[in-house]
C-alpha cells in the first residue's frame, strides 16, 4: 500500500514535470542512437566486406613489375604461405566519350580465358567479353549507370597508342574496385573514370606483355609469415621491375573503406559518452532541485513510517523512468539510422549487397550505458525530517 502511494506520486511527477523529463531523455535518446548507429553502420560494413571479399576471393598481397614472365607464377606460388598465385596484364587508356568534354580516363584489366580466381569480378548485367575478340570489354557497374551504357553500346579508347572502338558486353562489379579513384583523384569519378576489363590476348598486345605480366595478386596461408613471403617477393620481381609488394592494408580502395570504418568505431567511442555524461548531469541537477523542493514531503513520509529506502527508491525511479524513456526512444531511431546510414555507405562504396548482422547485444549496452546515467540517483539518501 505504501509502494502504489509513492507510485501515485511519481506519475503526479512525471504529469508536472514532462518537459523537463522529456528533454533529458532526449538528450539520453541521442547517446543512445548515436551508440547503435555507428556500431550498427561497423557491424554491417564488415561482415558485407568479409562476404563479398570470400565470395569473390580478393588478394591479400599485391605487386607490380615492368614485364615479368608468365613462367615467374609457378616460383611464387611454391613460396612458403602462398595459396594463390595470378598475373594479369594491366594498362592505362584515355577514353573518347560521347558528350563528354573534359578528358575520362580508363584502367584496363585482362581477364584470363577461363576467368579470374583471384579478384573475380561480379557479373551485373550482360556477358563477360569473348576470349578471342579485340574489341569487346566489359566496364565497372558505376561507369556504364552514370554515361548511360548498356549492353551493346560503343566508345573509343586510346590503348598503347593507338584508337580502337570497344564495345560494351556487360558490366561488372569488383572487390578490388569498391572505391574507385581515378588517377591522382581524391574522389571517385564515375562519369569519367572506367575500369575496363578486356580479354588478355588483347590486353597483352595492347601493352608489350605477350606471355608476361605487370601486375601480381596472391593469396595467403592463415599464419603465414607476411615479412617472409613480402620479401621473397620482392626478390623475384626485382630483375623485372618490380616496385615493391604490398598487402591489402595499403590496397587504395580497402584502405579508404578501412579508414571509414576507423572514424566510425570513433565515434562510437567519443561522441556517446558526452550526452550520457550531459544526461547524467541534469537527472542529478532535476533530483536535487526536486529533493530541495519537497524536504517538508520527505520528512513527513519519514514520519509517518516509510523507511529512507523506500523514499530512495522513489526518486530513483524518477531517474530510472527518464532513462527507459531516453533508451526507448534512441534504440527506435538508432535502429532507423543504421538502416538508412549502411544503405547509404552501401551505395556510396558500390558494395553488391548489404548484410546486416544482429545486434542484440549493442541494444543491451547502449541500454545499460543509458541506465548508468541514472544510477548516480541511487547513491542519494532522503535528508532528515524537518522539525
Amino acid at each position: 500500500m505504501k509502494l502504489h502511494a509513492l507510485d501515485r506520486k511519481l506519475l503526479r511527477d512525471i504529469r508536472r514535470l514532462w518537459s523537463q523529463v522529456l528533454a533529458i531523455a532526449l538528450v539520453l535518446a541521442c547517446g543512445v542512437a548515436i551508440l547503435l548507429t555507428a556500431f550498427g553502420m561497423v557491424r554491417a560494413l564488415e561482415a558485407t566486406l568479409d562476404d563479398y571479399y570470400n565470395r569473390q576471393n580478393f588478394a591479400e598481397l599485391f605487386g607490380t613489375a615492368r614485364r615479368a614472365p608468365a613462367a615467374l607464377l609457378d616460383e611464387i606460388r611454391a613460396i612458403d604461405g602462398v595459396t594463390a598465385a595470378e598475373g594479369r596484364a594491366t594498362g592505362w587508356a584515355v577514353l573518347d566519350l560521347p558528350r563528354r568534354i573534359s578528358t575520362a580516363s580508363g584502367k584496363i584489366l585482362s581477364l584470363p580465358r577461363s576467368g579470374a580466381r583471384l579478384n573475380a569480378p561480379l557479373l551485373v548485367t550482360g556477358r563477360l567479353p569473348g576470349p578471342d575478340s579485340d574489341h569487346e570489354v566489359a566496364v565497372n557497374h558505376r561507369f556504364a549507370q552514370a554515361n548511360g551504357y548498356r549492353p551493346g553500346d560503343r566508345f573509343g579508347a586510346i590503348l598503347g597508342g593507338t584508337r580502337r572502338m570497344l564495345t560494351i558486353t556487360g558490366t561488372l562489379r569488383s572487390p578490388e574496385f569498391i572505391y574507385a579513384l581515378p588517377p591522382g583523384g581524391l574522389m571517385p569519378d564515375d562519369a569519367g573514370f572506367a575500369v575496363i576489363w578486356m580479354p588478355a590476348r588483347a590486353a597483352q598486345a595492347s601493352f608489350g606483355q605477350e606471355g608476361a605480366f605487370n601486375d601480381l595478386s596472391v593469396t595467403l596461408r592463415r599464419g603465414a609469415d607476411l615479412p617472409v613471403v613480402t620479401d621473397r617477393i620482392n626478390a623475384l620481381l626485382a630483375p623485372w621491375g618490380g616496385t615493391g609488394a604490398y598487402l591489402r592494408d595499403r590496397q587504395p580502395s580497402h584502405a579508404f573503406i578501412d579508414a571509414e570504418l576507423a572514424q566510425l568505431r570513433s565515434m562510437a567511442v567519443v561522441l556517446p559518452p558526452i550526452f550520457f555524461g550531459v544526461a547524467a548531469f541534469l537527472v542529478n541537477m532535476l533530483l536535487g532541485r526536486i529533493v530541495a523542493l519537497e524536504r517538508a514531503e520527505i520528512g513527513l513520509l519519514k514520519a509517518v513510517g516509510y523507511r529512507d529506502a523506500e523514499i530512495a527508491l522513489h526518486y530513483f525511479g524518477l531517474a530510472a523512468l527518464v532513462a527507459a524513456i531516453g533508451i526507448c526512444i534512441g534504440w527506435g531511431a538508432g535502429t532507423w539510422l543504421a538502416r538508412s546510414m549502411a544503405h547509404l555507405y552501401a551505395r556510396f562504396f558500390d558494395f553488391p549487397w548489404l548484410i546486416r548482422p544482429g545486434g542484440i547485444d549493442v541494444y543491451a549496452i547502449s541500454g545499460l550505458i543509458g541506465l548508468a546515467a541514472a544510477r548516480r540517483a541511487r547513491r542519494w539518501r532522503p535528508p532528515g525530517s524537518t522539525r
